[in-house]
């Protein structure tokens, strides 16, 4: 640039010489303000050529363009944008009468109500397939059925453990019968020894609600939240309500447990799981809420019972 002022100014030297004029001062101030317009017309061309050529590039390349906004000193992060200047209050809002304020107060309300309504539909969704799938693989009546899977969802939301494990147990423990019994004494749809826990019976109408199904659920479920509790784990938990803590394993029981657990998962979820799964029934051991300290090995095998004999040779081996 500096280069075509000189050569310009040389330029207009060397026409004044070749007409034979005289080289004056103002001939000179002349010939350097039309260098400067040159090279300034120069300049504003390059500047032009070169935007366009910015334009062009970064229209083909979007990206370019967000990189280049970036490095710009003038360019702001929008979090902290969004941090630093909150956004401004509705101008409707500010001009609204207390009226139009309580009303606008209360459709959230409604919404954030409606939100609440929307989850129970699910869980409640979610229930009915739990109800008509255990109902069709226990072969019990949808209204017992409905009326168990009720009472353990009601249990778990009191008591904060999850109504698919207490479903899970109560189906390996009775197969969903209230009214089964261990020849050890266990009762009801979770198997519970009423001797042993009847203090937790007592608010229910005494010993004698063993085999109500809704207090025999609330205790059995009472149980398994502390053995779970206790043991650190749905797994461990499981293994203490069994009775197999003293042992190395518990003959399959958490399995089986678990196992019907992730059928009723995928129930809950929607899924199509097939009810003729076969599932092995518990194993009936000296659980620690089943233990009676009355009960020894010899006065058993000294017992002629032949039934009693019969049904407990496995589990008095584990005694």
């Amino acid at each position: 640039m500096f280069q075509q002022f000189l050569l310009a100014v040389q330029q207009g030297g060397q026409k004044h010489v070749a007409n034979n004029d005289s080289f004056s001062i103002s001939d000179f101030a002349r010939s350097i303000k039309n260098g400067f317009f040159t090279a300034l017309h120069h300049l504003s061309m390059i500047l032009g050529l070169s935007a366009i050529t910015i334009l062009t590039v970064m229209f083909i390349k979007p990206d370019l363009a967000e990189k280049f906004i970036d490095l710009s000193p003038f360019s702001v992060n929008e979090q902290t944008a969004s941090a630093e200047y909150p956004l401004p209050p509705s101008l409707a809002m500010l001009m609204a009468t207390p009226q139009q304020v309580a009303e606008s107060t209360r459709d959230e309300a409604d919404a954030a109500a409606i939100a609440v309504e929307n989850k129970t539909l699910v869980s409640e969704r979610q229930q009915q397939w739990v109800t008509t799938w255990l109902a069709k693989r226990y072969r019990v009546a949808s209204d017992a059925s409905n009326m168990l899977v009720s009472a353990a969802y009601l249990t778990a939301k009191e008591i904060k453990l999850d109504p698919l494990l207490i479903l899970s147990v109560m189906a390996i423990e009775s197969g969903l019968n209230p009214f089964a019994e261990s020849p050890v004494g266990a009762q009801g749809l979770m198997q519970v020894m009423s001797k042993i826990h009847h203090e937790k019976f007592e608010e229910m109408g005494g010993i004698k609600a063993a085999l109500n199904p809704v207090a025999n659920i609330k205790v059995g479920a009472l149980i398994l939240k502390d053995y779970v509790t206790r043991g650190g784990s749905v797994e461990a938990g499981l293994k203490l309500y069994v009775g197999a803590a003293a042992f190395d394993n518990d003959g399959g029981y958490g399995s089986r447990v678990m196992a019907e657990y992730k059928r009723l998962k995928d129930v809950a979820t929607g899924k199509n799981v097939s009810i003729f799964v076969t599932t092995p029934p518990s194993p009936i051991l000296a659980r620690p809420q089943e233990v009676i300290p009355e009960i020894k090995l010899d006065a058993v095998t000294q017992n002629k019972n032949i039934a009693i004999e019969s049904k407990l040779p496995d589990q008095l081996a584990r005694l």
